[in-house]
């Protein structure tokens, strides 16, 4: 099934399901912004979750993918749809004592094929992390892909990167933000220091 959706559909998903949220925000990169893309209000649609991964999976049916690996929290449940549309593994990694980690007793093999996918890319630090575990096992990465990348477009990686909405989000350094200094009340809504 092949689906295209465009950057103002999928905004007009996000908001629709008021997943697009304004406010104060401390974003899992430290950084702190007015609006947060909360991709579980989306998620939990399966009608979005399958729309989304169908867009997602078609973008790489091509690439002999292996395996799908997200980091936890908010990759998995795309990651793990986008992998039984690919029936290809599905495996994710999560951070130990702030360490990005295979555990579970997850492993990759040399030279596996890897598609790695997130929900919310902003400065693509928890995706780097991930390559770099998926490299440690001599595993290739084919592909990036994310439902939003908050960056519009700046991040970039060695393999193939495919996203469904680009949009810049303004963010600010904690030090200089002025939402701090007009005190309004801050949330932090991400997934980074959850107790697994």
């Amino acid at each position: 099934m092949s689906i295209h959706l465009s950057n103002e559909t999928t905004k007009n998903i996000f908001e629709s399901t008021h997943a697009l949220l304004d406010g104060h925000f401390v974003l899992t990169s430290g950084l702190h912004s007015p609006n947060y893309f909360q991709c579980a209000k989306v998620l939990q649609y399966p009608k979005y979750l399958t729309l989304f991964s169908i867009a997602i999976a078609n973008s790489f049916h091509l690439k002999e993918v292996e395996v799908v690996i997200s980091p936890a929290v908010g990759g998995i449940v795309v990651g793990t749809e986008v992998g039984r549309l690919l029936a290809a593994r599905t495996i994710f990694t999560e951070r130990e004592n702030g360490e990005m980690k295979l555990r579970r007793g997850f492993e990759l093999k040399h030279g596996e094929r890897v598609l790695v996918i997130e929900d919310v890319i902003t400065t693509g630090g928890s995706i780097n992390e991930v390559i770099s575990i998926v490299k440690n096992f001599n595993a290739e990465v084919i592909g990036v892909a994310s439902i939003v990348d908050r960056s519009n477009g700046k991040i970039k990686f060695d393999s193939k990167y495919f996203n469904l909405l680009n949009m810049e989000v303004v963010t600010y350094d904690p030090a200089n933000c002025p939402l701090c200094k007009k005190n309004i009340p801050i949330t932090k809504p991400g997934s980074r220091n959850l107790k697994v």
